[in-house]
């Protein structure tokens, strides 16, 4: 994995910007503490920060190919699965290799096929190209969004990067939020509009789209990749196999590293699926897998079961290690630190997050780094195997919003009046309404079917996009790697079709991942009720966030005059009498400080101009 980002300008002679290029590369170090580079001539410049995983000494990038008619130059972040594939295919029709690198297969791809290629790429990625006789760069991101890329458009010019930061880096991107970002912060926050990003101008790339650049055209945007509808044919045995298929196939070609691999085990599904079959991959070879898990002191003592988290992790991670046999790590967070790195994962994201859900996982990635460089991980086997509470409580299910997200109220409830402009309720539905109108289904489903369809939309595009930035950013801010075997698009697009009462089989929830399954796992994780990623319990992380929050407060933050403060006491002072998290399960009371937290430190360090 990488860090990218360039600069394509007609009329600023880009050799003599070099202090510019240097801190937009600067800040992309961490995506890329391994090696960096550059590309630069009159009017471009690619930039690249790499974290060497396959092909340390041979993959450096920018790489350039060069044909008769054109010279093509490439920077990439991500990995490609199916590179021995491509490689063959590139072979057979007169390619040359000199590395076993994904990289140079992805350059191969690209100069024989052109933006077509990207229809057989099987991985996780997000790249430009630039070519240099036709003035014209290209670039992508996976179907699935799991590599990043932002972009800033301007009448000479293009800037791109992998994070925002990049973007700032540079004085033509200033910071400045109107009030369209506003209310993405506190009405969908920490979600985040599908192609859009906080600061005005900027623009994320979506999942499964292309875009073109030329000076005399500017941006054009292109879907390169959507989910469609298409009957299911296969009998509940052949379902069952193909599930289990497609997943080991995807856990298999995410094993292959030049550098120490590890997986994620929480005891829960589908870190066990994960870390089951890849233990029997490496036992085939010898070697002994290495899993990890996180917890936090005192939380024994302090757990409190609740409709998301029945249950704690323990019990399950240990009969899971038993069962597979691997070397197994447990790394204890303490709760005062983890509400000190909020900052840092503030800085990590570019804007603010998952208050301790991100924080927790940078420093659990921080503890990862010395020993490994890659991990695999669980996210998107919920969305699209129906795992999360909302897919199976018929009162939030049909209920016609975000699931994850359902108070206006509550968010409007701790700004003063005048902080948001326009109806908040509308602009929220208004976005919930373009995902269900985009989502494909079939002739005559039924009412269940068809809204079970825009669940899988409403999940992937927006509620695993902020799990993916989540992972994506903690774990390269803390120079790891995380693979999803989950979104692997032939897993993905097939998920998509599975009738309600397959994906529910037995009665329970990702009930055919359970059955697809259940022969490798222990029986209590086979079945095991469905609980999300491990939080604090412990009264010590809220009393810290609380002091952090009350000195940012007294400080003079940008925030104070937004904020209704006679709410805020109710919340902390009766933080129980809230019924539903402001996101997603686990972003309670703590959490709605810890948030408020993260935007203040997040308009104090960008010095964000609200315009």
């Amino acid at each position: 994995m990488c860090g990218i980002a360039g600069w394509i300008d007609t009329q600023r002679y880009l050799p003599d910007q070099q202090t510019v290029l240097d801190a937009m590369s600067k800040t992309l170090e961490r995506r890329g503490p391994d090696d960096h580079g550059q590309y630069v001539e009159a009017n471009a410049s690619l930039l690249h920060r790499r974290l060497a995983v396959v092909d340390p000494e041979n993959g450096r990038q920018p790489m350039i190919a060069e044909t008769g008619e054109e010279i093509y130059v490439l920077v990439y972040n991500g990995e490609l699965y199916n590179t021995d594939d491509l490689r063959r295919r590139l072979e057979k029709i007169g390619c040359e290799f000199h590395s076993h690198s994904d990289t140079e297969v992805l350059l191969n791809a690209y100069v024989m096929w052109g933006d077509a290629c990207l229809e057989d790429l099987n991985g996780i990625f997000a790249f430009a190209v630039w070519e240099k006789n036709s003035r014209r760069l290209f670039a992508a991101r996976d179907r699935m969004g799991v590599k990043p890329f932002y972009y800033y458009e301007y009448p000479d010019g293009l800037i791109f990067g992998s994070e925002i930061k990049a973007l700032l880096a540079n004085p033509l991107v200033a910071p400045d939020v109107d009030a369209e970002g506003l209310n993405q912060i506190f009405l969908l926050g920490p979600g985040a509009i599908p192609g859009h990003a906080v600061y005005r101008g900027m623009r994320e790339l979506a999942p499964g789209y292309s875009l073109s650049y030329q000076p005399a055209v500017g941006v054009k945007v292109h879907r390169w990749w959507k989910l469609t509808a298409q009957e299911h044919t296969e009998d509940e045995n052949t379902t069952v196999e193909h599930v289990r298929s497609l997943l080991t196939d995807s856990i298999r070609r995410q094993l292959v590293s030049d550098v120490p691999l590890c997986t994620l085990l929480s005891g829960g599904l589908d870190s066990s699926i994960i870390s089951a079959v890849a233990a029997r991959e490496y036992h085939e070879q010898g070697r002994q897998l290495t899993t990890y898990s996180v917890d936090y002191i005192d939380n024994a003592k302090y757990f409190q079961r609740n409709l998301f988290q029945p249950a704690p992790d323990s019990e399950f991670i240990g009969e899971m290690v038993d069962a597979i046999g691997s070397n197994h790590r447990n790394i204890v967070l303490d709760n005062a630190a983890q509400a000190d790195a909020l900052l840092d994962a503030v800085r990590a994201r570019d804007y603010p997050g998952m208050a301790d859900i991100d924080s927790s996982l940078l420093l659990f990635c921080r503890a990862i780094k010395p020993d490994y460089t890659v991990g695999l991980s669980g996210e998107c086997a919920d969305e699209i195997f129906g795992g999360y509470p909302w897919y199976h409580r018929e009162e939030i299910l049909f209920e016609d919003t975000f699931p994850w997200s359902r108070s206006v109220d509550l968010r409007r409830s701790i700004l003063q009046p005048d902080v948001l402009k326009g109806d908040s309720a509308e602009y929220v539905r208004a976005e919930y309404l373009k995902t269900l109108a985009d989502t494909e289904k079939l002739p005559g489903e039924g009412k269940k079917e068809a809204r079970m369809r825009e669940m899988f939309r409403l999940n992937t595009d927006w509620f695993m996009q902020t799990l993916l930035t989540r992972k994506d950013r903690m774990s390269m801010y803390s120079g790891v790697e995380m693979r999803v075997p989950f979104c692997d698009h032939r897993l993905v697009e097939y998920a998509y079709n599975l009738p309600w009462e397959l994906k529910s089989l037995h009665g329970r929830e990702k009930g055919i991942l359970r059955e697809a399954f259940s022969d490798i796992l222990p029986e209590r994780i086979a079945w095991r009720k469905k609980s999300p990623y491990p939080r604090t319990f412990s009264p010590a992380y809220f009393d810290r966030v609380m002091a952090l929050f009350l000195q940012a407060m007294e400080e003079g933050s940008p925030l104070k005059d937004m904020l209704d403060f006679d709410r805020l006491r109710e919340l902390a002072e009766h933080p129980d009498d809230l019924k539903e998290p402001w996101y997603g399960q686990l972003m309670r009371v703590p959490q709605i400080f810890a948030y408020l937290l993260q935007i203040h430190w997040w308009m104090k360090e960008n010095h964000v101009r609200i315009v």
